[in-house]
C-alpha cells in the first residue's frame, strides 16, 4: 500500500519524571521529528513528552496527544491535538499503534510497555534510551536516529513498510 498521500507519524516515547539531559535529547527529537516532515504522537503531558513537543512545535511541527484522562485541558500546552481517551496507561497501545515509528528515550514501566506494543505491532522502535531489548533499533546518538527514520519514511513512501 503506497503511503505517499498521508503524513507519516513518529511517537515519542519517555518518562514524565526525567532529568534536563533527557528533556533536551527530547527537545531535539521534536525538533528533528518536525524537520523530516512527520507529525509527533506522544503522550501528552510532561516530561519528555511535553519537551518533544515544545521541539517539534518550535520547529513548525504538529503534535498530538493521546492523553490517559478524559479533559483536553489536560494536555501540554505544545499540544496541538488532544485526543483525551479515559483509559489510563491502556493509551500506551494507542500511543504505538498509531506509529509509523517510534522514537524510545529513558523513561519506566508506561515506556517499556509502548516499546514492547511497538514490537509486537511491527513498528520500528528506535532506541535512545539504553532501553537495549530485543527487537529494537539500537542507535548511537540523534543523528544515527535522524538517519534510520529516514531511511523508514523512504521506505514507508516507497510502498515496502
Amino acid at each position: 500500500m503506497n503511503m505517499n498521500n498521508r503524513k507519516i507519524t513518529i511517537s515519542v516515547i519517555g518518562g514524565h519524571q526525567t532529568t534536563s539531559e533527557v528533556e533536551d535529547l527530547a527537545h531535539k527529537v521534536g525538533i528533528m521529528i518536525a524537520k523530516v516532515g512527520a507529525i509527533l504522537v506522544c503522550g501528552g503531558l510532561k516530561g519528555v513528552m511535553e519537551a518533544a513537543s515544545r521541539g517539534s512545535k518550535e520547529a513548525g511541527g504538529t503534535t498530538i496527544g493521546i492523553l490517559p484522562g478524559k479533559e483536553k485541558e489536560d494536555a501540554n500546552p505544545y499540544i496541538d491535538i488532544p485526543l483525551p481517551t479515559s483509559i489510563g496507561y491502556a493509551r500506551n497501545a494507542i500511543v504505538a499503534c498509531s506509529a509509523d515509528i517510534i522514537v524510545a528515550l529513558p523513561g519506566s514501566y508506561g515506556t517499556s510497555s509502548e516499546i514492547s506494543y511497538g514490537i509486537v505491532y511491527k513498528r520500528p522502535v528506535i532506541d535512545l534510551g539504553n532501553w537495549n531489548i530485543e527487537g529494537m533499533v539500537k542507535v548511537k546518538d540523534l543523528k544515527d536516529a535522524e538517519q534510520w527514520i529516514r531511511k523508514y519514511i523512504d521506505k514507508i513512501n516507497a510502498g515496502a513498510f
